[in-house]
């Protein structure tokens, strides 16, 4: 069965969304604030809501993944918010990552319930939902979007972008200089590219 037609079951069933017991369990170890120390032990994944573009009645979320350790970023634009995207966002990320993911942890979203979480776990992945009403648990990814806001959006004001896949390229192009040219604050200067080949390096 494919993903969609999984999650179509799922939402005829109405199980598109985890029970409550299910979606968040109090363990206070998970919320220590600290970096991890490998790269994939844990993959942040929030989504943007692009302001509409005045004339325009698309609507356009940026998908975002974080990984905890280095900062590297994967992004992509989509039309829609749903489970299915999410789905589709994720095996995106697992692809284009260098290296294995452990873990992804996201926000209890509708987009990130039972279709979501059960295709990460039969991918072999853990999946963490932070504390409900607490983004700061997901605070590098909620940061790096406010980072977009200031150098990235800010950039694009009055230039009119209402397809998905121009949009995309754009962004991708924004990624690449996040990754390997933008020093970051929280590690020392470096890129996250670069962070990456020291905690590569560590680890050898």
């Amino acid at each position: 069965v494919s993903q969609s037609g999984v999650w179509r079951i799922l939402r005829r069933l109405d199980l598109s969304r985890l029970p409550t017991s299910q979606r968040y369990k109090r363990h206070k170890e998970r919320w220590k604030r600290y970096e991890k120390q490998r790269p994939g032990l844990s993959v942040q994944i929030d989504v943007k809501f692009i302001d509409p573009i005045r004339g325009v009645r698309k609507k356009h979320y940026q998908f975002t993944a974080i990984d905890d350790c280095t900062r590297l970023r994967v992004l992509k634009i989509y039309g829609q918010l749903n489970q299915k995207t999410a789905i589709q966002f994720a095996d995106y990320v697992l692809e284009k990552l260098p290296f294995r993911v452990e873990q992804i942890q996201t926000d209890n979203g509708a987009e990130f319930q039972s279709a979501f979480h059960w295709h990460l776990l039969d991918r072999g992945l853990r999946h963490v939902y932070i504390r409900p009403s607490t983004p700061r648990l997901n605070g590098k990814v909620e940061r790096s979007h406010r980072i977009d806001d200031e150098e990235f959006y800010r950039m694009l004001a009055g230039e009119v972008i209402d397809d998905a896949q121009i949009f995309n390229i754009k962004l991708q192009e924004w990624e690449h200089f996040y990754n390997f040219e933008r020093p970051h604050g929280a590690l020392a200067g470096q890129t996250p590219y670069e962070r990456l080949r020291q905690a590569t390096r560590a680890s050898v």
